[in-house]
């Protein structure tokens, strides 16, 4: 699409402009067709916060039918009612695209045709496993449930358990790790033990040890982003096959979320647990 910039639109910021063209794409959705390029003002790649002049050109690159080629998957349902699904997410996905032109499947994709009275690339997403780390996963089906939801992981009344590998022999055998995280300003995708970060606990628990790795039952009380990966690289003992936190190279990254034990819209307490991947138990032989 190639628009001339009007006296309404002058001053308006780049990506406000595309969405009066394109209302059927979310805040996220038109800030990735910057990233790629795919927005132009005379002919040239500009930032989101670039207001618009008189006469400008704006060249909008956007076929929606790239959003219909994300494949259909199956997720393993662990528990399913009117407000929310449980699932064992699979190691390898996504828990939701930053953006709609990304035409993998993920998680939110996935739940896209459970969802009500919810829309945008994230919707009933109420917590994220990382891409690498399996295991269980509560999602919302409606808004009133996804704030329910949220509201229970904000206030820490959700109990979450994590296996993990780690490379070496973690000594004590059990001990409370207490390290403010912050994100990393030199390398903005990590995080790092910081100071003057937020607060960010993990207890850990050594279940089974041999001669390469240690077997750790993990229960953080707070659910910071990498906060079991930037906490046992701290300690030197980083999770098998996470190179961004200096681990060993392997097949997976070794984290697995056992369990998750929560209060379900319906006011019902209940237990989630999946079974540990036949991976684990072979790396711990």
């Amino acid at each position: 699409m190639h628009i001339i910039v009007d006296e309404e639109s002058v001053k308006l910021r780049v990506d406000v402009f595309a969405s009066k063209f394109y209302p059927e794409l979310s805040r996220s959705s038109i800030q990735r067709l910057l990233a790629d390029n795919k927005i132009l003002v005379n002919g040239k790649e500009i930032k989101n916060k670039y207001l618009l002049k008189l006469g400008d050109a704006v060249d909008i690159e956007y076929n929606a039918e790239d959003d219909k080629k994300i494949p259909t998957v199956d997720l393993p349902i662990i528990y399913e009612d009117n407000d929310c699904v449980v699932i064992n997410k699979p190691a390898g996905m996504l828990s939701h695209s930053k953006g709609s032109f990304n035409p993998e499947a993920t998680v939110a994709t996935w739940l896209s045709t459970r969802v009500k009275d919810m829309s945008g690339d994230r919707a009933g997403i109420v917590h994220r496993l990382d891409r690498a780390t399996s295991g269980v996963m509560i999602c919302a089906k409606t808004a009133e449930a996804s704030t329910w939801l949220q509201k229970q992981f904000s206030t820490r009344k959700v109990e979450k358990h994590y296996i993990a590998i780690v490379e070496g022999d973690i000594e004590p055998s059990e001990a409370i790790i207490d390290i403010p995280i912050g994100r990393n300003p030199k390398e903005p995708s990590k995080f790092r033990a910081d100071v003057n970060g937020k607060a960010s606990v993990t207890h850990y628990k050594v279940i089974q040890r041999n001669d390469k790795y240690s077997l750790l039952d993990l229960k953080p009380t707070t659910g910071r982003t990498h906060q079991l990966r930037v906490h046992l690289h701290y300690l030197e003992h980083p999770i098998l096959g996470d190179p961004l936190y200096e681990g060993a190279s392997g097949d997976r990254m070794y984290l697995h979320a056992l369990s998750l034990d929560i209060m379900l819209p319906n006011k019902e307490r209940m237990y989630f647990e999946v079974p540990l991947p036949d991976e684990f138990k072979a790396m711990m032989v």
